[in-house]
């Protein structure tokens, strides 16, 4: 019990903390927190018992063709990655169905995906570090696979899953036809084929070259963390820009005061004015959300009446609010 006890904690505490800097990088609009914690519950419990599920059954069908052994090779190579990728992934598109005025940005995608990924990553590593280190090694067999798993490896899951979440938000908010209906398969494809790689290089590198194919198993993950990373901060400076470009506007038709906009469209700004007040944190978040509907209604995303009619209604909550939020 006590073992057990210790590999939640050390798998459910960091991925709170991983999910928690996911949402701080979302920096101007937050995403609702209910959905998120949807998606990080989806994650832990739907997808990682589906994953269990479908992937046991598929490995079992297939080792009646190529034997145990093999299947046990493609099951974690190959099979693995389809079922846990389409499953965590699944999660993302429900949101997008159900909430797709919440899709304002690429971000928001990326950010749904890793955050339903790293409560999938929670649950399955609470079983590793259990079964397959504290039964098997005790305290120290622990030790060593959170060390592993949860230090070294523990962005894996949401680096793959975030371009799932990159090609379904594409898939809403691009204006090119042809991009829209292939990146939601591209996003997913990438994500299993690197989600693959991954799983290949532990099997065949960290099982036949010891700490050197373990090292270079991270050095490949790591990079692919670095890439992720970069597009993340490359859709905070768009987001950023978008606000700069379409706040303007409002400034000159007095919707919002030239402070209110310096503030909206900078980072230490957000910040700052948003531990002031519930209504400050609200009113730069619709400022935020007013920037995307109107690149949203330039680049025909989504109904243009309903998008029109957003527009007219944040206007209207951002001029009750400003009477609220001192310059």
């Amino acid at each position: 019990m006590i073992g057990f006890l210790a590999a939640a904690i050390l798998s459910f505490g960091p991925a709170f903390i991983y999910a928690t800097i996911a949402y701080w990088l979302d920096r101007f609009e937050k995403e609702p927190r209910r959905l998120l914690f949807g998606a990080f519950f989806w994650g832990a419990f739907v997808a990682t018992l589906g994953a269990i599920v479908w992937t046991g059954l598929a490995q079992a069908s297939l080792a009646m063709f190529i034997g145990e052994a093999s299947a046990e090779v493609a099951g974690t190579t190959l099979l693995a990655p389809l079922v846990e990728e389409s499953l965590k992934g699944l999660a993302v598109v429900i949101i997008m169905l159900a909430f797709p005025e919440e899709f304002d940005s690429r971000l928001d995608g990326m950010l749904y995906a890793a955050i339903t990924a790293l409560g999938f990553a929670a649950t399955e590593n609470v079983l590793y570090l259990y079964f397959a280190g504290y039964a098997e090694g005790g305290i120290g067999g622990l030790i060593t696979l959170f060390v592993l798993r949860v230090i070294l490896g523990g962005w894996g899951h949401a680096v793959y899953t975030a371009w799932i979440g990159l090609g379904l938000a594409m898939s809403r908010l691009h204006p090119n036809r042809t991009v829209r209906i292939i990146s939601p398969f591209a996003g997913w494809l990438l994500a299993v084929c690197l989600h693959a790689l991954h799983n290949t290089m532990a099997v065949v590198l960290a099982g036949t070259f010891g700490l050197t194919g373990l090292g270079v198993t991270l050095i490949v993950d790591w990079v692919s963390w670095v890439v992720v990373l970069g597009l993340v901060l490359w859709e905070i400076r768009r987001e950023q820009l978008h606000i700069a470009e379409y706040l303007a506007e409002e400034v000159s038709a007095g919707l919002i005061s030239p402070a209110h906009y310096h503030a909206a469209k900078s980072f230490s700004g957000q910040l700052r004015n948003r531990v002031r007040s519930a209504a400050a944190r609200r009113f730069y978040e619709a400022c935020a959300e007013l920037a995307h509907k109107k690149h949203h209604l330039l680049n025909g995303v989504g109904n243009r009446q309903n998008v029109m009619a957003r527009i007219q209604q944040l206007r209207r909550e951002i001029a009750q609010l400003v009477p609220e939020v001192p310059a």
